[in-house]
């Protein structure tokens, strides 16, 4: 059972979710700022915590070893809090499903297996797990998503010409990617990457800003 945290809209009776996973050793506390600073007051906010404890924080898989136990156990318990947002009136089409660095992976990982279409799906800092498999085993509405990646020309942890390297090979197969590069290292490149953000957000859901 994954720990969460739901942050209502500000707007009232809005069923548009943004789910938010956080990257290694952070937790639900490191993306509190993320409704302010978005500022869109018709989101209402999912925060998770990964499953496993890692230095005051939480891993969603085992980075250090072998990463695919952890990814298919943590892609299983987020398709069912997909799910459970399904039941309590949030629907798929109207959720944002994003992350940061290994919540990047987990965003990318999930929504393209997981068998609704998403208003989007969002990937900061991160990269694929198995590209070549998850290419085998997109859903049936998989190229229907909607992706925008981001990453850092200066990341030291995750290599930035073998994550666009990665991004070009799932563009090649048809998926729908908006891919952004930054002059940055394994961070959110404050209010530029943030418009950015906002900006696919935004024209996902046919509002104007």
């Amino acid at each position: 059972m994954l720990h969460s945290e739901f942050i209502p809209a500000a707007q009232e009776d809005s069923r548009r979710l943004m789910i938010m996973l956080h990257g290694l050793g952070d937790s639900i506390e490191g993306y509190r700022w993320l409704p302010e600073a978005l500022n869109l007051p018709w989101f209402n906010y999912l925060l998770i915590n990964a499953p496993d404890e890692y230095y005051g924080g939480y891993s969603w898989y085992d980075f250090a070893g072998d990463m695919v136990p952890g990814v298919e156990r943590s892609r299983k318990m987020l398709f069912g809090i997909l799910d459970e947002q399904r039941a309590k009136g949030f629907p798929t089409d109207q959720t944002i499903l994003g992350g940061f660095s290994q919540g990047c992976l987990m965003s990318i990982d999930v929504g393209l297996r997981y068998p609704h279409r998403l208003a989007g799906i969002v990937g900061i800092s991160g990269y694929v797990c198995e590209p070549e498999n998850l290419l085998r085993q997109l859903s049936p509405v998989a190229l229907q998503q909607r992706l925008l990646i981001t990453h850092g020309k200066l990341d030291p942890m995750v290599p930035f010409a073998e994550v666009r390297e990665q991004i070009n090979m799932l563009k090649a197969a048809g998926l729908h990617i908006e891919w952004h590069e930054f002059v940055k290292e394994h961070t959110i490149a404050g209010e530029m990457e943030l418009d950015v953000m906002r900006e696919f957000i935004v024209r996902g859901y046919l509002v104007a800003k």
